[in-house]
């Protein structure tokens, strides 16, 4: 069974971050996971441009990080549990690509939450082509889930 802890830093903790929890399960469930232990958070612009400069020298808002930890530990039960690692997003560069790219909200989400399992996972692209086989996994779950909303039918806030 896979677990998923959700919170937010620096805003207030968004009032679907339950759908968050369904969405990134299935993600986990298409990726054929089981015992991970997932955290995702969501901050403002200057919360995760701090993060970037810290950790990848670039003094610039971004809209999603993902930071590797990869280890296991013994859960209750005796289980063996993975913890790939955290996954952060910013909700106002979320608002932007949206708009930029002229696609839904919802959509960019859903987009940017695989995109951060995906690096947890341990793959990695060097563009933004959909020839690259992150990226190409990444579209191809996005529309296996397609039927899948987070967001109610107002925008991020």
């Amino acid at each position: 069974m896979n677990r998923v802890a959700v919170n937010a830093e620096e805003i207030p903790l968004p009032p679907w971050t339950d759908a968050v929890y369904r969405y990134a399960l299935k993600v986990l469930e298409e990726l054929g996971k089981n015992n991970w232990d997932l955290s995702v958070l969501f901050c403002n612009d200057a919360y995760i441009r701090s993060l970037n400069a810290r950790y990848r020298r670039k003094n610039e808002a971004t809209d999603v990080l993902s930071f590797s930890l990869g280890e296991t530990l013994d859960g209750e039960g005796g289980e063996t549990r993975f913890l790939p690692g955290d996954i952060v997003i910013s909700l106002e560069t979320l608002r932007e690509n949206a708009r930029y790219f002229e696609t839904p909200e919802d959509e960019e989400l859903r987009r940017l939450l695989i995109h951060g399992i995906l690096h947890l996972n341990g793959m990695d692209h060097t563009t933004n082509e959909i020839t690259e086989p992150m990226i190409g996994l990444q579209e191809k779950i996005l529309t296996d889930l397609a039927g899948e909303f987070i967001l109610p039918a107002k925008a991020v806030p």
